[in-house]
């Protein structure tokens, strides 16, 4: 909600400057996202008028004005707008005004000076170089009435601020300058200026026949005939300049009336062009098979289910969300239809976002609008386009066929008080019930409330108590220590905390990225290989439909973020649930029956190894880089990587993750058709684990340092290509464990073109042993022995032989 400053304090004007006003109204509930002044500081720019203009004798594109600043000498002025004409009144910095900074970031100075041989005593101004808008098409007109020589800042009111507001779901009331000033009286104790709504004079007695056939659907309808209006006239600049600092464009004269009231008091209305109706309307449900072209060009198909409005041919409008093409008013328009009504809100809600968009109309109506001022705020849409475009109002038509009922809500003093943490009086929580004009009974420690036509937020107990609280202002509370009696537990050492998982990746160069747990069902279908992704009942917008089940989606979408914005190198890690479908998963801290909520780590590098830099050479990051990281985030744990397949990676370049035999990940490059898909120039290495499996932790355990000195030894043989390094290391590891303290491969070689020794297919693995006994010093023999029953274990299990 976006509206002006000094909007709100024509209804209520509290002794407050800007920022106290602002944090009122954030501490009491209505957070204030943004404060933003109208238009940047500058200064000496005043009301001209050109009086009159001629070619400038050495540029085509420039001419020479004389402009009236009301000082009683002309002024001299080259200018090159296409728009200027002589009588305008337009916007004119005299010699020393500053303007806003431009590119450079500098503020712009005028000063005397020549253009083309010609004296310039000043600058006529647009208002993109005002920075009041990014209109660069010529000068900012003003209008005609605008008095010459008065500051434009004055002029146009740009010493305003405009209030950017957050509000929650359950203040539908607030969603309206008027409805915020009745909150800030109540704040305060600023008399509220409430709007009056005479009625306009009657001209003529055409009614339009309405009928409500669903009440669940509308519960009241009021609605009156305008005759010979002027759509073109012009909306007045007042009320184009409010609209603009809601956020609103002008459109035409009636739907910036229509559009202003809504701002104004919160009510959407809407006005048809009564010509195009065909005998009358009708508010019903919807049928199936019935369509609608809407006024953004959209045709809908509705159903039993959303509320329509109807003539005797077709629908017409989208009930409480928006209007429809055929009736839609236009210059050709002459006998207009103003309706106001009350929706209710179960009959709106949800019902734009079936069709992919939003409304204000329907963002209010589904929160709830007052039903009990339909007549007067058509009164005040009368008014106004009786002022601007002219007509003749006919009688008013109000049908009343079911409201909400009010049920009392009964507040108790103790109670209260024991909710906010101090000490309560009955007067106090009275007091606040009158400020918010709220009419209430009182009993002994109790006051009953009856919610006004316009609180749909105020149903039990605890609304109420957070209505006292706020407008006494949570900076009352005291400060009092908790009751509670801490007890600090002590995480035991064979685990590590998330936290700490964190800060191990980030030790190996990888940021945190957190990301929704809604994504797009082809992420799920692809990157997870999930067929059947649990579907988000009310998702908050139209891709992000399913509940992931794989953190993989989110990374690569984030990398595609990242080069977009030039970014060549990337390695970034999430930590976070995923939700996967499982009938064996009952209810849990972290689950719901026959839904499993796992949390997992995931991580991406993309682009070079290292950043750029002299000592070594640059290269793209690989299998074996992301491999090393998991080693790390595992030790002193031992993985092993075996070769397996994972819908988002590449079938020769990806390998499952095990742990003492059980599986906890995946890790390998994208997939090529995924890389292609997403538009990837290189394919990053992701890895996706358990993140159970990381919190493990080994305890350290004591070894003695040994008595005895290692014997190395250095053996070269000749596997083929089938052989793996997890085979030949444990197939080493399990000859003699008392004797064998490690083997490591340092090194592989295949000719290029066949050699004696080695037939196709064939490589030479070079291994370095290290031997060790504790209890007695090794003899050459014994380390030959060793040597050979290495070499004859190799052989035997894997078909490995000596080399030379």
């Amino acid at each position: 909600m976006q509206f002006p400053e000094s909007w709100l304090r024509e209804f209520c004007n509290p002794p407050l400057e800007t920022k106290a006003l602002a944090e009122l109204l954030t501490m009491s509930g209505m957070e204030v996202e943004e404060l933003r002044p109208v238009a940047p500081p500058f200064s000496r720019v005043v009301v001209g008028r050109v009086v009159s203009l001629e070619r400038h004798p050495n540029a085509d594109r420039l001419n020479v004005c004389q402009v009236d600043v009301g000082s009683g000498t002309l002024l001299n002025i080259v200018c090159g707008a296409p728009n200027v004409a002589a009588g305008l009144k337009v916007p004119c910095a005299l010699v020393g005004a500053v303007l806003p900074p431009g590119e450079d970031g500098k503020p712009f100075e005028i000063k005397l000076g020549k253009l083309r041989g010609v004296e310039s005593q000043g600058m006529l101004c647009s208002a993109r170089e005002l920075k009041l808008s990014e209109d660069h098409g010529g000068l900012l007109i003003l209008a005609e009435d605008a008095p010459l020589g008065e500051d434009i800042r004055k002029h146009l009111s740009l010493d305003d601020t405009l209030f950017t507001l957050k509000l929650t779901p359950n203040l539908g009331h607030c969603l309206s300058v008027f409805g915020i000033a009745r909150e800030v009286a109540a704040l305060t104790g600023t008399p509220l200026k409430s709007p009056a709504f005479p009625p306009v004079p009657v001209k003529h007695a055409a009614v339009l026949p309405v009928k409500i056939e669903a009440p669940d659907l509308c519960g009241r309808f009021s609605g009156r005939i305008v005759r010979n209006v002027d759509t073109t006239a012009k909306t007045p600049a007042w009320m184009v300049d409010r609209l603009a600092r809601c956020g609103q464009r002008s459109v035409t004269a009636l739907v910036d009336i229509s559009n202003y009231v809504m701002f104004e008091l919160g009510r959407p209305s809407h006005i048809f062009d009564l010509d195009k109706i065909h005998h009358g309307l009708t508010v019903r449900w919807g049928r199936p098979g019935e369509q609608l072209k809407l006024l953004n060009g959209n045709t809908i198909e509705v159903d039993a289910a959303v509320g329509v409005i109807a003539d005797a041919e077709a629908v017409e409008s989208l009930a409480g969300i928006m209007g429809g093409d055929a009736t839609s008013v236009s210059d050709a328009t002459r006998n207009v239809y103003v309706e106001a009504a009350f929706w209710w809100p179960e009959a709106v809600s949800g019902r734009s976002r079936r069709f992919n968009f939003t409304t204000d109309a329907g963002h209010r109506f589904e929160r709830g609008v007052d039903p009990a001022q339909t007549v007067e705020h058509i009164e005040r849409i009368t008014q106004l386009i009786l002022e601007i475009c002219g007509g003749e109002a006919g009688p008013m038509d109000d049908q009343t066929v079911a409201l909400p009922a009010r049920k009392p809500v009964t507040l108790r003093v103790a109670r209260a008080a024991k909710v906010i943490g101090m000490p309560l009086t009955q007067a106090q929580c009275a007091g606040v019930m009158e400020r918010l004009g709220l009419p209430f009974t009182q009993a002994e420690g109790t006051i009953t409330v009856t919610p006004p036509s316009w609180r749909f937020d105020l149903l039990i107990e605890e609304d109420l108590i957070e209505e006292v609280i706020r407008v006494l202002g949570y900076p009352t509370l005291p400060s009092t220590r908790p009751l509670a009696s801490l007890a600090a537990s002590v995480r035991s050492e064979s685990k590590r905390s998330p936290h700490a998982v964190r800060h191990l990746l980030a030790g190996l160069d990888y940021q945190e990225t957190i990301n929704f747990s809604f994504v797009e069902e082809r992420w799920e279908h692809e990157l997870a290989g999930n067929a059947d992704p649990i579907r988000v009942l009310n998702p908050i917008a139209s891709p992000l439909s399913v509940m992931r089940s794989s953190l993989i989606g989110g990374l690569v979408n984030v990398l595609r973020f990242n080069l977009a914005r030039k970014t060549t190198r990337v390695r970034v890690f999430e930590s976070g649930r995923v939700f996967r479908r499982d009938a064996s998963v009952a209810n849990g801290a972290f689950s719901v029956a026959g839904i499993a909520q796992p949390l997992r780590v995931a991580g991406l590098a993309y682009g070079p190894v290292d950043a750029l830099q002299w000592a070594a050479k640059e290269r793209q990051v690989d299998f074996f880089d992301v491999k090393g990281d998991i080693e790390s985030l595992l030790a002193p744990l031992a993985a092993s990587f075996v070769a397996a397949e994972h819908p988002a990676l590449h079938p020769g370049r990806s390998a499952r993750i095990e742990v003492d035999g059980q599986a906890i990940g995946h890790v390998g490059e994208l997939h090529p058709k995924w890389r292609q898909s997403y538009e990837l120039p290189h394919a990053p290495v992701l890895f996706e684990l358990d993140a159970s499996a990381l919190q493990q932790r080994l305890l350290p355990q004591f070894q003695p340092i040994p008595k005895q000195q290692s014997a190395w030894r250095d053996i070269a043989v000749i596997a083929a290509e089938q052989v793996t390094h997890e085979a030949l290391i444990g197939t080493i590891a399990a000859v003699d464990p008392g004797l064998i303290r490690s083997a490591r491969l340092f090194d592989i070689y295949k000719p290029a073109t066949p050699a004696a020794d080695m037939a196709a297919g064939e490589r030479s693995l070079a291994i370095r042993l290290e031997l060790l006994d504790d209890a007695a010093t090794l003899t050459d023999e014994r380390i030959e022995a060793g040597v050979h029953k290495v070499l004859d274990s190799l052989k035997a299990r894997l078909g490995v032989r000596l080399r030379g």
